[in-house]
């Protein structure tokens, strides 16, 4: 059975300890950084830092409200950047069958620049990136090490407010459903984003665009849904292998 993370948004407190403990686990270096006008640092994902905590101030209600938004890679069901590197080489993107995990292997160095900006590019929520020096791409990892021999995933271990939550797909559904309701005494418009198409299910109390764009995959009518994307993937990579 998959392995899923349930993260409640309307707990996280941005401790960034998540961050830490991400880079910490995977023996990442720093960034360099530089003051861009928020508390946010830094600014962007990037290939060492494969957990991020958002900070958006917005209006709601005519109230200014924070929102924080630790992102990751959804780990999503049918991947779409596995879906297009399947058409240029198998061994490149993989699923584990144990957790569900996607996992970046070292053989995406071998895919061309536009192979890796076309899986960048698959990817509804932005989040695969390139190391310019290795030509290697990289995400999070879903701490598969520490999966697989019993413990969980270095962010989760860490979150003092419960806000990351862990464990078998079922049971973190159950989890993820059971929390919504409590929490839409306090804020009608929650919801949960995604649920059906990722391995990362987030609680969010407000539009997922107010946290940030890429939060849930977009289904304006010029982009792609996740449905869609597969479909295109399913049809490209036949049509690629005769090329």
């Amino acid at each position: 059975m998959d392995k899923t993370f349930f993260i409640d948004l309307t707990r996280c407190t941005a401790c960034r300890g998540c961050q830490v403990a991400c880079k910490q686990w995977h023996d990442l270096p720093a960034e360099k950084t530089h003051n861009f006008g928020s508390h946010q640092n830094p600014a962007d994902l990037s290939f060492i830092t494969y957990k991020l905590v958002r900070f958006s101030e917005v209006e709601v209600g005519g109230k200014l409200k924070w929102l924080f938004f630790p992102e990751q890679c959804r780990h999503c069901i049918i991947a779409p950047c596995k879906e297009v590197a399947d058409g240029y080489n198998e061994q490149a993107i993989l699923r584990d069958e144990t957790t569900g995990a996607v996992l970046f292997t070292g053989l995406t160095e071998t895919l061309s620049d536009d192979e890796k900006q076309e899986v960048r590019e698959a990817c509804p929520y932005d989040i695969p990136r390139i190391d310019k020096e290795t030509g290697l791409l990289s995400k999070c990892d879903m701490c598969i090490d520490r999966v697989h021999n019993g413990m969980k995933p270095a962010c989760v271990s860490i979150c003092p407010t419960g806000a990351m939550n862990f464990g078998d797909r079922d049971e973190m559904l159950a989890l993820a459903e059971k929390q919504l309701a409590k929490v839409k005494k306090s804020y009608p418009k929650a919801h949960l984003v995604d649920t059906d198409d990722v391995n990362v299910i987030y609680l969010a109390e407000e539009d997922p665009k107010l946290y940030h764009e890429f939060m849930a995959a977009d289904a304006s009518p010029s982009t792609p849904t996740m449905g869609r994307r597969r479909m295109m993937a399913k049809f490209l990579n036949p049509l690629r292998n005769l090329t």
